[in-house]
């Protein structure tokens, strides 16, 4: 079986070459394929390969201070979803383009997997407040699968969120407004965003919908989870929809 893994960390990086240099020599030798995206605020990937390569391209990463805390979601698959290997340095780990948004202190407040389930079962949030699954993910990958009820929003990519949200706002002011999307990194940049442009009632769903996955399972939650790889998607138990050829035809 193949491991597959996604993570992003923000950190502050004063060499974002250096630091793709190094991954990509690190992710090379070890056979692996995928992309890595690396920029100032920290760095963004999804490898695939042999479970040892992929414990030995992480775990320099987990040694290195500027990256500690790093948190690594798991999938297995019969096959590498990735065509190629691909690390590139960009202004973003995700572009948003929206002051605020990325982490300096201290990260976006969050709610954690089991809690939001049991909020989901219950109606409410632990004081009594309705709760409102807000979609970050492009109308895409919304069409595999979401949380049941969610608010989505009819946007192509991240930067058009904050206007596609504006009609929204009144009518959330009297919830707890849940952000979420594939493993975290959009939902955390929004959360940040929203908190400065005023909204105080918004949190994270920490890890994302994978992190849900993992920890849950598919309870709230209607079919699968879009990946941007040759799987297509991920269904709650993080098995692939798209794993040989005949699945493909």
């Amino acid at each position: 079986m193949v491991t597959n893994i996604a993570a992003y960390h923000f950190t502050p990086l004063e060499a974002p070459a250096d630091v793709a240099a190094t991954l990509h020599a690190r992710a090379d030798a070890l056979a692996l394929r995928g992309s890595v995206l690396v920029a100032g605020e920290g760095l963004n990937l999804f490898l695939a390969g042999e479970a040892d390569a992929i414990e030995s391209f992480l775990a320099p990463l987990r040694a290195d201070p500027r990256f500690q805390g790093l948190r690594v979601k798991y999938s297995r698959s019969e096959r590498v979803p990735f065509a190629r290997l691909k690390i590139k340095v960009k202004p973003e780990i995700i572009s948003f383009r929206r002051p605020g948004s990325t982490p300096e202190d201290a990260r976006a407040p969050v709610v954690a997997p089991r809690t939001l389930a049991r909020w989901l079962q219950q109606g409410h949030d632990d004081a009594g407040r309705r709760v409102v699954m807000l979609d970050t993910r492009n109308q895409q990958e919304i069409e595999y699968g979401t949380f049941a009820g969610a608010l989505t929003l009819p946007i192509d990519k991240f930067t058009d969120l904050p206007a596609a949200l504006e009609p929204h706002r009144d009518a959330l002011k009297d919830a707890t407004v849940v952000s979420f999307c594939t493993g975290g990194i959009r939902c955390e940049k929004a959360v940040l965003w929203m908190q400065a442009d005023g909204m105080d009632n918004v949190l994270q769903l920490d890890d994302g919908i994978l992190g849900y996955f993992e920890q849950v399972g598919g309870f709230g939650y209607d079919g699968a989870c879009f990946v941007f790889d040759e799987r297509v998607a991920l269904r709650p138990d993080l098995t692939p929809l798209v794993d040989d050829a005949s699945d493909a035809a």
